[in-house]
C-alpha cells in the first residue's frame, strides 16, 4: 500500500499504463488501482508487471499485467484485445514507456573536454539515437493510436504523457533523450488540440531528477556522497533535493480526473523541486 496524496475515486475506470514495470509508472499503476480503477500494467518486462499485478490483487485491487513492445503496433493491438476482454475498454492511458541509451550519450559534457578513448558528440551512433527517438516518441504515439480509439468512441477520456525537465532545457551528454522529450511536450499539445472536440483531454508531467536503481551510481559515490554531476544538479535545484516518485502521484491523479481537471488540456506540468524556475543566479 502507498499513502495516496489525493482521494479521487476511479471506480469503474479502466486505466492502461505503459512502462509499468519501472519505478515511476509502477507507482502510478498502484495509485490508480488503490483509487478503485481496473489497471492494465504494460511493459516489455513481463515478470515485473506480473509481479505488480499479483501484489495488487493480493491486496484486493484489480490489476492485470501484460507484456508489450510499445514499438510494435500488432503487439499493441493484441494486448488491447486482451485488456478489453479482461478489464474493458480504455478510459485513461498513461504513456510511461521511454528511456535513454548509452549509444546516444556522450562521455564528456563539453567538446573541448573530449579525450582520446571517450565517446564524443562525433562518436554517437546513429542507430542508438534512432532507438531513443523511437522509444520515446513512437513509444507514445503508437499506444495512443491503439488505445485512444476506445476513448474517441466513448467521447471522453484522458491521456497522460511523461515529458521531462530535459524538454525545457537540454542536459549535457544526452542530446537524443532531451530532444525526444521535447517532442513529447510538443506532441502533448498537438494531441490536446486534435482531440479537443471528442472530449479526450491530453496532458503531461515533466518529472525532475529522481534517484533510481538505474542511475544511483551516476549520482552517488560508494560512500554515499554526491558525484560531481549530482552536486551540479542539486546546486541548480532550489529545494536542494531530488524528487521522490511518490511526489508525482498527486499531479497524476489530479490531471486524469475529469471532475478535477475538466478544463485542463495541453498542459505540461513540471514536478522538479524548482529546477526549471532557477536561473543559476
Amino acid at each position: 500500500m502507498i499513502n495516496l496524496p489525493l482521494n479521487i475515486d476511479y471506480s469503474g475506470k479502466v486505466v492502461v499504463v505503459t512502462g509499468a514495470g519501472g519505478l515511476i509508472c509502477g507507482a502510478m499503476a498502484r495509485a490508480f488501482a488503490q483509487s478503485g480503477a481496473k489497471v492494465a500494467a504494460l511493459d516489455l518486462n513481463e515478470e515485473a508487471v506480473k509481479k505488480l499485478a499479483d501484489e495488487l490483487k493480493a491486496e484486493g485491487f484489480i490489476c492485470e499485467g501484460y507484456k508489450v513492445n510499445v514499438l510494435d503496433t500488432e503487439c499493441l493491438k493484441s494486448v488491447h484485445e486482451a485488456v478489453v476482454r479482461d478489464l474493458g475498454t480504455c478510459d485513461i492511458l498513461v504513456n510511461g514507456a521511454g528511456g535513454n541509451n548509452p549509444r546516444a550519450t556522450t562521455d564528456n559534457e563539453y567538446h573541448h573536454e573530449a579525450v582520446e578513448g571517450k565517446k564524443s558528440f562525433f562518436d554517437l551512433e546513429a542507430d542508438g539515437v534512432d532507438f531513443v527517438f523511437k522509444l520515446n516518441f513512437q513509444g507514445t504515439l503508437l499506444p495512443t493510436q491503439v488505445f485512444a480509439k476506445d476513448m474517441a468512441d466513448k467521447k471522453g477520456g484522458c491521456i497522460l504523457n511523461i515529458s521531462s525537465m530535459n524538454a525545457y532545457t537540454p542536459l549535457t551528454k544526452i542530446p537524443a533523450y532531451s530532444a525526444a522529450k521535447a517532442g513529447i511536450s510538443n506532441f502533448t499539445q498537438w494531441l490536446a488540440t486534435h482531440f479537443a472536440g471528442t472530449g479526450i483531454r491530453c496532458n503531461a508531467i515533466a518529472p525532475g531528477f529522481l534517484v533510481s536503481a538505474q542511475n544511483y551510481k551516476l549520482l552517488f559515490n560508494e560512500d554515499g556522497t554526491p558525484t560531481a554531476r549530482s552536486a551540479k544538479i542539486l546546486k541548480g535545484t532550489p529545494m536542494d533535493r531530488y524528487v521522490d516518485a511518490s511526489e508525482l502521484l498527486g499531479a497524476t491523479l489530479f490531471l486524469c480526473d475529469d471532475r478535477s481537471a475538466s478544463a485542463i488540456t495541453g498542459v505540461v506540468l513540471p514536478i522538479d523541486c524548482g529546477f526549471a524556475a532557477y536561473s543559476g543566479v
